[in-house]
């Protein structure tokens, strides 16, 4: 078994985090770095056009934008997230993501904790 948490991604290197997902045409890429019952840590690459449609999720979910500009709604309301960014869509609202332009974002999830 292995003593690491965190997968795909180089350890103890400096790493420009936006260039660790590639953009590709038409497509949503992602990249797992961690997923378990209390967290999840996915990097997204979205090309122009492209839309996670809207769903729920059981933890807090939050987005730092890397690269470009995304429209995050959040239970019905409209935000624009650019490089630098975050938002914070909460557990058990309904959201999605559509970028207006190719667009890159951290997704940390975390989760209530069983018990």
């Amino acid at each position: 078994m292995s003593d690491k948490y965190i997968k795909n991604i180089d350890f103890s290197v400096v790493l420009p985090l936006a260039d660790q997902v590639s953009y590709q045409p038409g497509q949503i890429v992602s990249r797992t770095l961690a997923q378990n019952k209390a967290v999840s840590l996915t990097l997204f690459a979205f090309d122009k056009g492209e839309e996670i449609s809207t769903h729920e999720s059981e933890g807090d979910a939050m987005v730092i934008a890397l690269d470009g500009t995304g429209q995050i709604t959040i239970d019905g309301t409209d935000y624009t997230l650019n490089a630098g960014e975050t938002i914070i869509m909460p557990s058990s609202k309904p959201h999605s993501v559509f970028a207006s332009e190719q667009f890159k974002m951290f997704l940390i999830v975390v989760f209530p904790q069983q018990k």
